[in-house]
């Protein structure tokens, strides 16, 4: 499959070479006006109209090659299996380490901390963390 993969690439990078020195020979429209009336092009290697017709036909065989291996590439890029080749599937969430209730709710704007229950007091229930603010009480005010 790596051979297929490597010669198609081969080919879509020489028929990609091969339009971009093919266009850029090419002359415009307005230049054969010039060499209908005998401005020397028909000295040239294909005759007057010879070189358009060859020049442009070898550029659309060379796009048409360009296009099928592209879709070629396309095709087996998608056909192969993939194994833990996205970035984010190699990735490991962890989650934060939770402060202490004291000094996380005390870090929260507007809250106070809750208080720890006293060791020699007798109650054994802890007092809940303060809920924050939500909503329109987030909204500062003048």
């Amino acid at each position: 499959m790596n051979v297929i993969l490597t010669v198609v690439l081969a080919l879509q990078m020489l028929a990609a070479l091969g339009m971009i020195g093919l266009i850029l020979v090419q002359h415009g429209k307005g230049a054969d006006m010039g060499a209908a009336f005998g401005s020397g092009g028909s000295g040239s290697l294909f005759g007057a109209s010879g070189s358009a017709n060859f020049l442009s036909r070898t550029t659309g065989v060379l796009a048409a090659l360009f296009f099928v291996c592209t879709l070629l590439l396309a095709y087996f890029g998608n056909a192969q299996p993939r194994t833990g080749s996205s970035v984010l599937e190699g990735s490991v969430l962890t989650a934060p380490v939770p402060a202490t209730a004291a000094s996380g709710a005390a870090q929260i704007p507007g809250t106070t901390a809750p208080v720890a229950p006293v060791a020699g007091s007798g109650s054994s229930a802890a007092v809940p963390p303060a809920v924050p603010a939500s909503g329109a009480a987030q909204i500062p005010t003048k």
